[in-house]
C-alpha cells in the first residue's frame, strides 16, 4: 500500500490494515522461561503439562486410623466391631498409607479403649477419606492450554504437578520518544513557553496495565537526524514505538518523514477526532506508531492503535466494552469528517443514567480522569440533541454510578471539598459536578438530571437571590433550596492592580483586557446588571464575549497575563494571589429535587454540609460567610 501524505482513514480499516501489514512482515511476541512460583498474570506460550501426579501417593484426608474396610464390616450403633492394635495405624491428613490399609476413619468416630484397642460403630467403606494418586492432577496431564492466564490457583496445580518452570510470552517493551524544543522534564516550576513532559508517563502507565513493559528515551529537540537516530535505536531495543509529537503538518515536524526514510507509512492520518495526525508505521515487523503531541489525542491513538498490537502479540482477542444506554444532559456536535470520541461524566438520578459531556479539547487530560464513560459519535454522523439517548462506554463501575450525586449548574470550588469530605465519611458515595452555570442547573432540575444544581441567581429588580428564580420555573414547586455559603464576588485583577482599577466601571477602559463567564452563568447575570447599572455598553469593553466556565479558570487567565480583570469570587482570586475588588455577597445555595431528598447521597451531602470540617475548610479558603448552612430555605409559594 502507497503511503499519502495526511490521510483521512477510518479507523477500522486503518486498524485492520496496519495488523495486515504487521503480520506479513513477521510481526509476533517472544517468549521466555520463568519460574513457575513467579508466572502469576502472565501468559503461556505453550501448553503445561504436569510431570507428576498431584497427589503422587495415596494420602490420609483426615486425622485417623488406617484400617482393613473389610475388617470393619457389620459394625452398628448396637453392635460395634472391636479392632486390635495391629490392625489400625495412627496418622494424621497428608500422611501416606500404610500397605494392606484400603480405609481412614476419622478420629471422632472411633472410642478407645484401655488395653489399647479401638470401637467402631459404622462400617469403613474400601477408600474411604483417602486421596488416590492423580486424585488433583495425573503425569502427562494439561493444566494450562497455551496462551492463557496463569492463576494463582494455576500456580498451585502447576508446583503440585511438580512443574518448576515455564514458557511464556514475553513481555512486549513498547519504546516511548518524546520529541520537541519546548518540552522539558517534569518540574514544579516550567517558564513561560516551557511544556513539560508528562505524555510519556502517561502512556507508559497505559502499555504497562495492558501487560507490556516501557523504556522512554530522553526528550529528542525538533531535529531530523536526531529524531530518525532515536527511532533507529529504539527499534533495535524495542518491540514496538511510540514516536510522541511531530505528527502533523508543521514546519517542525519531522516524525512521517523519519518513519519514511527508516522503514515504511502506512498511513499518516487517522478520520477520529481527537487523534487524527497519527501516524501508522513500521521498520521490518516493528510498529512505529506516531502520536500527536496533545495528551487526549495521545490517549485516544494508543487506546484505538496500540492496544490491539498488544493484544495480538498475547494472541488474545479484547476483553468486551461495557456499555449502558444514557440520556445526555446537553447537546453535541461533531464533525462529519471524524469518528469522536466524548468524555462524559455520569451518574443515575431516578432510574436514568445521565451523561454529561467534558470539555473536548485535545490538551484537556484531566477530562480523561473525570470521565465516566466515552461517548462515540461515528463518522458521518453531525452530534446528538440534548435528552438523546445514547450508548456509552463505560469506564466507571455500575456500583459507582448508581451512588453519585449529580451536580449540575454553577461552579464553584466548596463542590469539589464537599465531593472529598462526601467521599471519606462514606467510601461509597461519589459527586460528579458538571459547570453550565446557573440557569443551566435550574433547566437541569427541571428536566430530571440531576440531584442538585449550585446557583446564585441576582433578581434585578428586587436584589433577591435565587427565589424569584425557583417560583418561576417550579410553580408548582416539588424542590427545596439547601441553604449552603454566601461568598464575595468582585474583580479578579493582576498582582498589583497595575492598570489601577478601583471600581466597576473602569473595566470599560481601553487598557484593560477582560475575561467574562458563559451566558446563563450567575456571575456573567451579575456582569451584565452592573454594565447596565453604570450604563456601560458591553461591546465597549474588550474581550466581555471571551468566556470561561469556572471561576478557577478565569482566575488562570488573570494570573498568566492573558487577561486583566474579570469577575469572580475571592477564594479562586486567593488561589492564585490575585488582587480582589469587592463588589457585592451572595448567596450560593443549592437546589434539589424533592424525589432526590431521601437519597444516600443528598443525606451525606447535608450531613457534611452541617460538619465541622466544611465550616474549618471553607473559613481556610477566605471570601466565604456561613449562616445555617444545610437548612432548608423556605420558598414561600
Amino acid at each position: 500500500m502507497s503511503f499519502e501524505y495526511l490521510t483521512n482513514v477510518p479507523l477500522k480499516k486503518a486498524r485492520e490494515d496496519y495488523l495486515k501489514l504487521l503480520k506479513e512482515k513477521g510481526f509476533d511476541s517472544k517468549t521466555e522461561t520463568i519460574p513457575a512460583c513467579r508466572a502469576c498474570g502472565r501468559i503461556t506460550a505453550r501448553p503445561v503439562y504436569a510431570h507428576i501426579c498431584a497427589p503422587h501417593y495415596a494420602a490420609s484426608a483426615m486425622d485417623g486410623v488406617a484400617v482393613k474396610a473389610g475388617d470393619t464390616f457389620g459394625a452398628t450403633e448396637t453392635t460395634p466391631v472391636t479392632l486390635k492394635t495391629e490392625q489400625f495405624v495412627e496418622l494424621d491428613t497428608g500422611d501416606p498409607i500404610p500397605e494392606g490399609r484400603d480405609a481412614v476413619i476419622m478420629v471422632e468416630d472411633i472410642v478407645r479403649k484401655p488395653d489399647g484397642s479401638i470401637s467402631i460403630h459404622a462400617p469403613a467403606a474400601p477408600w474411604q477419606h483417602i486421596r488416590q494418586i492423580g486424585e488433583d492432577v495425573c503425569a502427562g496431564e494439561m493444566i494450562l492450554g497455551a496462551h492463557m492466564e496463569v492463576s494463582p490457583a494455576a500456580i498451585g496445580a502447576m508446583i503440585a504437578g511438580g512443574v518448576m518452570e515455564l514458557v511464556v510470552i514475553k513481555k512486549p517493551v513498547v519504546g516511548i520518544i518524546p520529541t520537541g524544543d519546548e518540552i522539558i522534564p517534569p518540574c514544579s516550576d516550567p517558564k513561560p513557553g516551557d511544556i513539560l513532559e508528562f505524555n510519556s508517563s502517561i502512556f507508559s502507565a497505559m502499555v504497562k496495565g495492558w501487560g507490556a513493559e516501557s523504556r522512554t528515551y530522553p526528550i529528542v529537540p525538533d531535529k531530523f537526524e536526531e529524531i530518525k537516530a532515536t527511532v533507529s535505536k529504539a527499534a533495535e531495543d524495542c518491540d514496538l514505538v511510540i514516536l510522541n509529537a511531530g505528527s502533523s503538518a508543521g514546519r517542525e515536524d519531522y516524525s512521517a518523514e523519519a518513519i519514511a526514510q527508516l522503514g515504511q507509512v502506512l498511513y499518516h492520518g487517522i478520520a477520529i477526532k481527537p487523534g487524527k495526525p497519527a501516524i501508522l508505521g513500521c521498520l521490518g515487523a516493528k510498529p512505529v506508531l506516531g502520536v500527536p503531541g496533545y495528551p487526549v489525542s495521545g490517549i485516544i491513538v494508543i487506546e484505538q492503535l496500540l492496544k490491539p498490537l498488544i493484544d495480538r502479540w498475547y494472541h488474545s482477542s479484547p476483553a468486551p466494552e461495557k456499555t449502558a444506554a444514557a440520556t445526555l444532559t446537553r447537546p453535541v456536535v461533531s464533525s462529519l469528517k471524524y469518528q469522536e470520541f466524548v468524555r462524559v461524566r455520569m451518574g443515575y438520578v431516578g432510574e436514568k443514567l445521565m451523561a454529561s459531556p467534558l470539555s473536548r479539547g485535545s490538551g484537556v487530560v484531566s477530562s480523561f480522569m473525570k470521565a465516566d464513560g466515552i461517548l462515540t459519535i461515528p463518522q458521518g454522523v453531525e452530534g446528538y440533541e440534548a435528552g438523546k439517548q445514547v450508548e456509552i462506554q463505560l469506564l466507571s463501575r455500575e456500583e459507582r454510578l448508581k451512588n453519585t450525586l449529580v451536580v449540575i449548574g454553577s461552579h464553584d470550588p466548596l463542590l469539589d471539598e464537599l465531593a472529598n469530605m462526601m467521599h471519606l465519611e462514606d467510601p461509597r458515595v461519589y459527586m460528579s459536578s458538571s459547570h453550565v452555570g446557573s440557569m443551566g442547573g435550574i433547566m437541569a432540575i427541571r428536566r430530571g438530571e440531576a440531584h442538585a444544581a449550585g446557583c446564585h441567581l441576582l433578581d434585578t429588580e428586587t436584589g433577591e437571590y435565587n427565589l424569584s428564580f425557583i417560583r418561576k420555573y417550579f410553580p408548582k414547586g416539588g424542590v427545596r433550596l439547601l441553604r449552603c455559603v454566601g461568598r464575595q464576588q468582585g474583580l479578579m485583577l493582576q498582582k498589583g492592580n497595575p492598570l489601577n482599577i478601583r471600581e466597576f466601571k473602569d473595566i470599560a477602559g481601553k487598557d484593560v483586557r477582560y475575561v467574562n463567564r458563559q451566558k446563563g452563568s450567575g456571575t456573567r447575570i451579575l456582569a451584565d446588571y452592573l454594565c447596565k447599572k453604570e450604563g456601560i455598553a458591553p461591546e465597549k469593553i474588550y474581550g466581555y464575549e471571551r468566556e470561561e466556565l469556572t471561576h478557577t479558570s478565569v482566575a488562570a487567565q488573570i494570573a498568566c497575563g492573558s487577561a486583566d480583570a474579570g469577575m469572580g469570587i475571592y477564594s479562586a482570586a486567593k488561589l492564585y494571589g490575585l488582587d480582589f475588588l469587592p463588589v457585592c455577597v451572595e448567596e450560593y445555595d443549592l437546589l434539589i429535587p424533592d424525589h432526590a431528598w431521601d437519597s444516600p447521597m443528598v443525606r451525606q451531602l447535608v450531613a457534611s454540609l452541617k460538619s465541622p470540617a466544611f465550616r474549618e475548610k471553607i473559613e481556610s479558603m477566605g471570601g466565604y460567610t456561613l449562616e445555617r448552612p444545610g437548612e432548608i430555605i423556605e420558598l414561600g409559594y
